[in-house]
């Protein structure tokens, strides 16, 4: 395995392949089969764009072979930040292909994430559309290329200005060493709770294990139509079933550039989508505008709800709403992942976030003291299994908190889990906002936010939403007078930081409530701002 990655224990290893999760194939041999099993059949639609599962394939191969010419080698780590267009699956499949790998990234972050994860990742590439919804990344890349020298190549989907236009990265097909199904074959990123995210090392084994399954829970077939309206570097529209899961079934994937309704409504129609996943915010506003739509929607079977914790009353309208069912899923990049299904009682569909992907996905549900709690009752979520990982990348200090001596990952998520194996979600256990399915770590904007010379302290909190479930605040202690709001805003964006991590409402106060140990009360805090602490700025 990739040095500085957690292996599974021997033992795991072997108990998994025998039970055939792990069946020894990599992404590179899978589009090579796809292509020999469904070669005419559109795989990817995208603007005017519709690729074969042949065509993919070949772009997949003349891509790796110009990204070898250029120097990328098997192992080598590529940054990847593009939005849905053909390249993105073009790129992954071609650095599946070298052997190179991924890590893939998200089009709303910038240098503050993007800066640290190439130095963290010794990244040799990195890969960029020219401009995606009015931001220009290659502004980004030369910062990267400045701060980060090892970045020998950035290569831009559109007008490549002094950069490499990825479209001339091309050489003959040729036969590659397949890379060995148990390495490393992409790196997802983590919600995160402290600094900047973590990546996590998925191998071939077990992430293919973890799409396969997927696909056939949720039913797909050569039929399927999947619509990536959220962006596909995400790890739900990625592999839950996502793109790979509808690659995998030889179905279509259509590509949106924004999830909104007027975008993906027409996609909808004109391509007889049949399933797409949304998080909550989205789906309430796709049910509401689905009342006046025009677009016939007649041809969308499920809608999965994801990300965050969907309410039951809004769950209970999505059928009337969108005409479809509605598959909740809960999960995260790290692995375990859990769906409702087709035949189980409605209430559990409308109640509840699904059961595990695996007979083999060990749950434990453990109050404070790390003792199980009864069935039912709310506890944090620890698991292990065959496509959980065992540690994040070059993190031997967090691994020690993250994971249990025996293996489990803590999750931070407080759930129930009842009798039939059901998961509730009930919320979070570890200082994180989960904004509308975008994960904001707490600590990394308060960092940020105490390099301001205006500020002594500062507190970053989530504050209930009906809209977004959470957003974030910002309780800031001054040094002297009191920052201006938009100027705080203004210095977070200039420190590169993703957009949806700006704080939405900041407070100004004298000091912090604190514990018995003086440290900061956040659960005060976020009592405080519930009784109107101050007017929202």
């Amino acid at each position: 395995m990739l040095p500085h990655c957690t292996p599974w224990p021997a033992e795991a290893a072997a108990r998994y392949r025998d039970a055939g999760y792990w069946r020894g194939e990599t992404f590179g041999a899978l589009l090579a089969r796809l292509a020999a099993e469904h070669a005419a059949s559109v795989a990817v639609v995208a603007g005017p764009s519709r690729l074969t599962y042949r065509q993919l394939d070949d772009r997949a191969s003349r891509l790796a072979a110009g990204l070898a010419e250029l120097g990328v080698r098997p192992r080598d780590r590529v940054i990847v930040q593009l939005p849905n267009i053909p390249e993105f699956l073009e790129t992954a499949f071609a650095l599946f292909r070298l052997g190179a790998i991924p890590v893939f990234t998200l089009p709303a972050h910038r240098s503050s994430e993007i800066v640290h994860l190439a130095r963290h990742a010794e990244a040799v590439a990195y890969v960029i559309a020219d401009e995606h919804d009015g931001f220009d990344y290659r502004v980004l890349a030369r910062q990267v290329r400045k701060e980060v020298p090892g970045v020998r190549h950035v290569l831009v989907a559109g007008d490549a200005q002094e950069f490499t236009p990825l479209d001339t990265v091309s050489g003959p097909g040729r036969a590659f060493t397949d890379s060995d199904p148990s390495d490393v074959a992409l790196f997802q990123l983590s919600g995160g709770t402290t600094g900047t995210p973590k990546m996590i090392p998925r191998t071939h084994d077990d992430y293919l294990y973890s799409v396969r399954a997927s696909a056939e829970i949720c039913g797909l077939t050569p039929d399927s139509v999947y619509l990536a309206a959220l962006p596909a570097a995400h790890n739900f529209p990625m592999s839950s079933p996502g793109v790979f899961g509808a690659l995998h079934a030889g179905g279509r994937v259509v590509m949106a550039p924004q999830p909104t309704p007027s975008v993906a409504f027409p996609l909808i129609e004109a391509e007889r989508v049949t399933l797409t996943g949304l998080v909550p915010p989205l789906a309430l506003l796709w049910m509401e505008t689905a009342r006046t739509t025009r677009h016939d929607l007649s041809s969308l079977r499920t809608l999965q709800v994801g990300g965050a914790r969907l309410s039951n009353a809004a769950a209970a309208r999505v059928r009337g709403a969108l005409g479809c069912d509605l598959q909740q899923v809960y999960g995260m990049a790290e692995g375990l992942v859990c769906y409702t299904r087709a035949g189980e009682p409605e209430e559990f569909h409308l109640t509840t976030q699904g059961r595990p992907i695996s007979p083999d996905d060990e749950i434990r549900v453990v109050d404070a003291t790390g003792a199980d709690v009864p069935p039912g009752e709310p506890g944090e979520l620890l698991t292990r299994g065959p496509y959980t990982i065992r540690g994040y990348y070059r993190a031997d200090r967090h691994n020690a908190v993250a994971f249990t001596p025996d293996g489990f990952y803590r999750t931070g998520d407080i759930v129930s889990r009842l009798p039939s194996g059901h998961i509730v979600v009930e919320g979070r256990e570890k200082d994180q906002i989960n904004r509308g399915g975008e994960k904001v770590a707490a600590e990394e904007v308060e960092n940020h936010l105490l390099a301001h010379p205006a500020v002594r302290d500062a507190a970053v909190v989530a504050v209930p939403d009906r809209f977004l479930g959470e957003r974030t605040c910002a309780v800031v202690v001054p040094r002297g007078d009191a920052p201006d709001a938009a100027d705080l805003r203004a210095f977070l964006r200039d420190r590169g930081l993703a957009p949806y991590k700006i704080p939405d409402r900041v407070e100004i106060v004298s000091e912090f409530p604190v514990t018995g140990v003086g440290k900061i009360s956040k659960r005060e805090l976020r009592r405080a701002l519930a009784a109107g602490l101050a007017a929202p700025r």
